[in-house]
């Protein structure tokens, strides 16, 4: 189950610092990068068996000490790229969480194949119309 906004901010930490790109001089003296650290062991509102899914479909997104880091430096706002990371983070939970369902393996209706093996067959009398005629 998808946890609220509020959870989820509270079992998050932001880590700020400058950004580079545009914006200017304000580039250099304001700190509008946010970085949003998210510990899956320390998530209250994620059981066991969601954990481990996440934990592995997450993988290669988790550092050495199982935290998974959100960035964002888009924005000159330093609100505006926080906002930007948890949604970013409520995606990809979103994302992660969501178990496809298995796929029913369908029979193809024999109108289809009639059509197919009727194409075949005008397209074969259409090249051997276009042969010059043997005289054996």
């Amino acid at each position: 189950m998808l946890p609220t906004r509020e959870e989820i901010l509270k079992s998050v930490t932001f880590k700020t610092s400058r950004s580079g790109g545009k914006g200017g001089q304000n580039v250099n003296k304001v700190s509008s990068k946010v970085e949003l650290i998210f510990d899956l062991e320390s998530a209250l509102f994620l059981d066991d068996d969601e954990k481990l899914l996440l934990r592995t479909r997450l993988e290669n997104r988790l550092d050495s000490d199982g935290l998974l880091h959100v960035v964002s430096q888009e924005d000159r706002s330093q609100l505006l790229n926080k906002e930007k990371t948890v949604a970013k983070l409520i995606e990809l939970l979103k994302r992660s969480l969501q178990i496809q369902k298995k796929r029913k393996p369908t029979k193809i209706p024999k109108s289809v194949i009639q059509k197919r093996l009727n194409n075949k067959a005008v397209m074969a009398n259409k090249k051997e119309s276009r042969k010059k005629p043997s005289f054996d």
